[in-house]
């Protein structure tokens, strides 16, 4: 199987939203974690101009990516700068530290 790496930096203000969209769509795992940096949006206010953001990571099979992205993008849309971004990149293996052996995307 082709295994994939959705990165979302996102708003936080959105994140519960995302959450449980994500949540309807079936994805067993994500990892959540606060971030801060500027992108297409700085705050030119703050002395270091950085912006606190939340960062979604999740593994997946490569079919459903598109299904994953488009959710993420649609319920975090504001409109404005600073709305964020996805990635995706491929994934070569994953594995499970507890049983020492190679893990199945869907068993994340």
């Amino acid at each position: 199987m082709n295994y994939r790496k959705i990165t979302a930096i996102i708003r936080r203000s959105v994140l519960e939203k995302v959450e449980q969209k994500l949540q309807q769509l079936g994805i067993r795992g994500i990892n959540v974690t606060k971030v801060k940096g500027y992108g297409e949006y700085a705050d030119f206010y703050s002395k270091d101009w950085m912006v606190s953001h939340a960062r979604i990571e999740i593994f997946t099979n490569e079919t459903k990516v598109d299904a994953i992205a488009q959710a993420i993008m649609d319920t975090a849309h504001v409109g404005l700068e600073g709305d964020g971004i996805v990635a995706v990149m491929p994934v070569e293996k994953i594995y499970r530290i507890r049983t020492r052996s190679e893990a199945k995307i869907d068993e994340i």
